[in-house]
């Protein structure tokens, strides 16, 4: 039996109403992406067929968006750190990457973002934030909407890659 999607099975205890949404869309993201760990070739995660993005540059991309989007909405600046992430996405971090190390990260990343929902004063969605070095006026709520978005967006697209992936092996 196929379980309920997220946004039906209630309030995620301890996020703002006005984020429940956001919330549910990048725990359902999480839990589409984890279906694929325990079958998932890691031979096939930086294959890129007919050119589109590989399974391990979405895994990447999501995560550090999630981060940099986050960091936004905190009305925080991007670190080093942050900055040679957004770098390096779509190569391999290191020797031997599986697709269970860039799904640790992504699920220790959706974990930051639903703790900082839960943290988030809802009278402060409305005041703006600025994103990136030119300082792009967006809002509270605009940033942690488009983090949820942006990854169902690269989630839905990860998952088409990987069946395409995994079909032109079997």
């Amino acid at each position: 039996m196929q379980k309920q999607e997220v946004w039906l099975r209630g309030p995620l205890p301890g996020v703002p109403p006005l984020l429940q949404p956001a919330a549910h869309a990048l725990y359902q993201a999480l839990e589409e992406i984890s279906e694929l760990e325990n079958d998932y070739p890691d031979q096939l995660l930086w294959q890129r067929p007919a050119g589109v993005a590989s399974v391990g540059f979405h895994l990447q991309h999501l995560t550090g968006v999630l981060d940099r989007l986050l960091t936004y909405a905190r009305e925080e600046s991007l670190d080093e750190n942050q900055l040679q992430y957004l770098k390096s996405e779509g190569t391999e971090p290191f020797t031997g990457c599986r697709f269970s190390d860039l799904l640790r990260a992504f699920q220790l990343q959706v974990d930051k973002a639903i703790n900082q929902f839960k943290e988030t004063d809802e009278t402060t969605l409305s005041h703006v934030r600025y994103v990136g070095r030119a300082r792009i006026a967006s809002t509270h709520l605009g940033l942690l909407f488009h983090a949820a978005e942006h990854t169902q967006r690269h989630s839905g697209q990860l998952l088409v890659t990987s069946w395409i992936l995994k079909a032109s092996v079997e």
